[in-house]
């Protein structure tokens, strides 16, 4: 079943937003797009202050074009990792440890069977997926998920051939597993996978969430709470960054993070940027550098979930990256993707992300490698967000815990 939400505003000194807001007065109009009062008005869980002013409740911007959302379909089991193959069609994870295809017009094909077994107790599963740059002529799909191993579980990142008759993942295979493992719990996997512009994967692990494993996402030996960077066969990739500390792993990318669920290449500089969970407060973008480290847990603008002070409850630490913009409270950022291409000109360049507690997308206006305006769309359909993508065609596709997927466009 389809149905379809209609988003129009009016090019006159008020603006409608999304279903959800106000009609309300722009408080400034720079350039082409109007300035409103930050979207985030609930109660902060800290006092922390930011490191530089527009790092956290910055001002709102709301899209002017007209554009349509359209639910394709509502019957995919809790999907979490969506790209697209080449003929437009698009490439979908579900937790429980399937594929499956879904056409343009909503059509969800056979789940593909030939994946490794997943574990999907938690925050576990099946996770992000990425297909081969080479995909119209060798087929191959990488993708990352939660393993059973000695000792616990891991994140795994594994590839395989996806067969002609679209059925099975033909002799997959496990390239990566970030060890350690851990039998603490199932949670912070991150999960994250995609190829940067030399044909090497980048791979976002979580930090497992535990105490006695959150601080390895600050030992270069281990390979959780990390960006990884790794070639198509698991190893190393060549040009990795060379760390200080003796005995670092040299697959890592960068290290300090604390659940990474949201990799994305800007269009215009090639840099890689991510989303990461804070604790209670303190969700994270940042632009990811190599060999720098973002912090977790030694710095961060969130406070344990029982309202406790993180380590020593400092913010900012010399030799480690402030980020970019933070939400406290939490939305809880997922999957996200550059917007490229001028179908709604006010999009251009601007980062769209998942949000999971939050239950709406994010738009990220981003200038000089600074959040300068906020947007948040589909707010009214009440939805955990976990992954977007851009379609073939230039819209935007996303995907819901509650197994909706979602094509955003001009009107």
């Amino acid at each position: 079943m389809k149905f379809k939400v209609h988003y129009l505003l009016l090019a006159s000194a008020m603006f409608l937003a999304n279903c959800s807001d106000d009609i309300e007065q722009p408080i400034e109009e720079p350039g082409n797009e109007a300035i409103y009062p930050p979207v985030e008005t609930g109660q902060a869980n800290t006092t922390y202050s930011p490191a530089f002013a527009g790092q956290t409740r910055v001002n709102g911007v709301k899209t002017q074009t007209p554009f349509t959302s359209t639910v394709l379909t509502s019957s995919l089991a809790s999907p979490w990792g969506i790209t697209s193959l080449p003929d437009g069609r698009l490439l979908i994870t579900q937790k429980g440890g399937t594929m499956r295809i879904v056409t343009n017009s909503g059509a969800v094909g056979n789940a593909i069977t030939g994946i490794p077994a997943v574990n999907s107790t938690g925050q576990g599963g099946l996770l992000g997926i990425c297909i081969d740059p080479q995909f119209s002529s060798n087929r191959m799909i990488y993708w990352v998920f939660s393993e059973n191993v000695a000792g616990g579980t891991q994140t795994s990142v594994a590839k395989g051939k996806l067969s002609t008759s679209e059925t099975t993942i033909e002799n997959a295979t496990v390239i990566y597993r970030a060890n350690p493992s851990s039998s603490a719990g199932n949670l912070h996997y991150g999960g994250r996978i995609l190829f940067d512009s030399t044909g090497n994967l980048l791979v976002s692990v979580g930090e497992r969430s535990d105490l006695s494993t959150r601080p390895l996402a600050q030992s270069v030996t281990a390979a959780i709470g990390k960006v990884l960077r790794i070639t198509k066969d698991g190893a190393p990739a060549p040009g990795n960054p060379t760390f200080s500390q003796a005995g670092a792993l040299p697959e890592l990318y960068s290290i300090g993070h604390r659940n990474p669920q949201g990799i994305a290449i800007h269009p215009t500089t090639g840099e890689l940027w991510q989303s990461e969970h804070g604790p209670r407060g303190g969700d994270e973008i940042n632009r990811v550098q190599p060999a720098k480290n973002y912090g977790w847990p030694t710095i961060t603008y969130g406070i344990e979930y029982s309202g406790a002070v993180i380590g020593g409850g400092i913010q900012q630490q010399s030799g480690m990256e402030q980020p970019v913009y933070y939400w406290d409270p939490v939305i809880s950022p997922s999957g996200m993707t550059f917007y490229k291409g001028n179908n709604i000109p006010e999009w251009q360049n601007c980062l769209f992300i998942g949000a999971l507690s939050g239950q709406h997308i994010v738009r990220l206006v981003i200038k000089d490698n600074k959040v300068v305006g906020e947007e948040r769309l589909l707010a009214s359909e009440m939805q955990r967000f976990r992954d977007i993508t851009q379609g073939n065609d230039g819209a935007l596709y996303a995907i819901t815990d509650a197994g909706r997927l979602y094509k955003i466009q001009k009107q």
